[in-house]
């Protein structure tokens, strides 16, 4: 402990960046994630094949692992960010999609009906009524997808993405020295508290956008 503690206090500035670029990528791939999944629920969320389809497809990236695809991506868009961010992307999208499928298909009918009968139209229905209905069904898919991002950012350190991860491959790779096991166990812990905090902050942010009546 002591040593884990001494490592902390000398490398504080550099902890501190890492744990903001680590949450900085992953909050701006769950961004891009989000909206990507939530238009293609949307547009297929109607159609059993086409949701059958759409959750399939993501569901293979899952199968991909995170060193295979980096493994692609990096003789393509080069090292860095960019196939830290098209992977974490890539990953985040069955969670939301399958949740935003799943919410905007568990709203009554009736209710729809009700407002096709006071002249909404179909866009103003997904807009003001599907949509705030099955926020808190999105809203989880979000959250899985922002925990299993933050794990997938450090094996992104791979392809000299930005985070963590790279104080844990840092220290993996100079095993038997006498700063390597600090070194890796303080980026573990960080990327756990910090995901922690992440996913309270998204909690939070459900507690404040959902309507009273269908928390």
């Amino acid at each position: 402990m002591n040593a884990i503690w001494d490592f902390i206090t000398t490398r504080r500035e550099q902890l501190l960046t890492d744990s903001y670029l680590h949450v900085s990528a992953v909050v701006q791939c769950l961004v891009v994630a989000s909206v990507i999944g939530v238009v293609v629920g949307i547009l297929v969320y109607r159609s059993p094949i086409g949701s059958a389809a759409a959750t399939a497809l993501s569901s293979v990236i899952l199968t991909v692992p995170s060193f295979a695809l980096l493994g692609v991506l990096i003789p393509i868009v080069g090292l860095g960010v960019a196939p830290s961010v098209i992977a974490l992307v890539l990953y985040s999208l069955l969670p939301i999609i399958r949740n935003t499928i799943i919410g905007l298909s568990s709203v009554d009918p009736a209710v729809t009906d009700a407002a096709r009968g006071i002249g909404m139209n179909r866009l103003r229905i997904l807009g003001r009524i599907e949509l705030p209905l099955a926020w808190p069904s999105i809203l989880s898919g979000i959250r899985v997808s922002a925990q299993m991002a933050m794990g997938i950012l450090a094996i992104a350190a791979y392809a000299k993405g930005p985070g963590l991860g790279n104080l844990i491959f840092s220290g993996l790779a100079r095993v038997g020295s006498p700063t390597a096991v600090p070194q890796a166990l303080t980026g573990t812990v960080l990327i756990v508290i910090l995901a922690l905090i992440l996913d309270g902050i998204l909690l939070a942010i459900g507690k404040l956008t959902t309507p009273k009546g269908i928390r």
